[in-house]
């Protein structure tokens, strides 16, 4: 369609899980509150949370969490359940197409055993009005027949705590995000967390690293624990073919440099959706829909997947008129500035 831009359905720097992500984060999940880094204001009032819920004997509250996607919702879901002591079932907002389908897992349920719901703002309406009244007072309401005959009967359930995560909070209901009594949101790294995380992850898989290479992958993985150990796995392919097996700030540079991910994690796609909106668009501002036509992508994905990283970064910013590249952009691809009249001037400086 254009001359800048190429989808790639499997970036290796997407947040989002994907199915060659499941080897890496079943064999690489900290088990225990103790081991998990980062998110310490999250991990301080678990903690506390977690040891009065066991003091009381009773299951901890419904909890929310909600954040970016592959800071660690699900991790911290297993954390909960085996701080508390008891079993997790785990099952999605889409896979839940029937209420009978959340009554199997209900009635599975035994005393204290948790309930996770990964990406829970996509239950359906009807699925929700079950789940309220198995919140509040642990109980099904099941309607059996149809028409004069239909009748209602509640099922007692064992009490049990429903851990919810979500990378759209807004898109829940106000009367199932009021249900929730612990409400944790989860930020982005620092580059100091996830040298630790790198770590920690290189020792379990037998890769050696120094701290200068750890931190050159963290700084590298846009905040985000998932990219960083996806992109440690192929730091250490690099290290063992064309190095000397160990994940030196060089090793890891050139590794990063192969699969084309600047020095602040941007890839080939980013910097091509940022040049297309400038070689094309004076930088803007441009349309959602323009953009999308533009680099044939789809505008939800532009919103959820390359937009929030380039804006933290101040690359790119939202006017009532469209979507802006910034100065702090013009200059990392390498740009004049935009001239203050007005005028543009977006040849290269080589």
């Amino acid at each position: 369609m254009n001359d800048f831009f190429v989808a790639d359905e499997e970036r290796i720097i997407t947040p989002e899980f994907t199915g060659n992500d499941n080897d890496i984060e079943t064999s690489l999940r900290p088990h225990a509150l103790d081991e998990y880094v980062g998110q310490e204001k999250v991990k301080e009032n678990l903690k506390i949370y977690i040891e009065a819920a066991k003091n009381r004997k009773e299951p901890l509250d419904h909890v929310l969490l909600y954040g970016p996607p592959g800071l660690g919702k699900t991790t911290l879901a297993g954390i909960i359940a085996n701080e508390m002591g008891v079993q997790i079932r785990v099952t999605s907002g889409p896979a839940i197409e029937k209420p009978g389908d959340l009554a199997a897992l209900l009635t599975s349920l035994n005393d204290g055993d948790v309930l996770f719901i990964d990406e829970i703002h996509r239950l359906s309406r009807s699925i929700e009005e079950v789940l309220y009244p198995a919140m509040e007072d642990f109980a099904l309401d099941i309607i059996i027949g149809k028409g004069p005959s239909a009748r209602s009967i509640r099922l007692d359930l064992k009490r049990f705590t429903l851990i919810g995560a979500t990378t759209r909070a807004g898109q829940l209901s106000a009367p199932m995000r009021d249900r929730f009594g612990i409400i944790l949101k989860l930020e982005l790294y620092t580059p100091e967390e996830l040298a630790k995380i790198v770590t920690r992850s290189a020792n379990i898989l037998g890769v050696g690293i120094d701290n200068d290479g750890a931190l050159e992958v963290a700084s590298r993985s846009r905040g985000t624990p998932r990219i960083a150990n996806r992109l440690l796995k192929r730091a250490r392919d690099f290290a063992e073919v064309k190095g000397d097996g160990v994940i030196s700030v060089e090793n890891a540079q050139n590794a990063l440099s192969s699969m084309e991910i600047d020095e602040l994690g941007l890839d080939m796609t980013d910097r091509n959706l940022l040049t297309a909106m400038i070689e094309n668009y004076n930088g803007g501002p441009v349309g959602l829909e323009t953009i999308s036509a533009l680099i044939g992508e789809e505008s939800v994905t532009i919103e959820d997947v390359y937009e929030p990283y380039l804006m933290q970064l101040g690359f790119l910013t939202r006017t009532p008129r469209g979507r802006k590249v910034t100065p702090l952009g013009y200059k990392h691809l390498g740009y004049n500035v935009p001239l203050e009249d007005g005028e543009q001037n977006t040849f290269k400086n080589y």
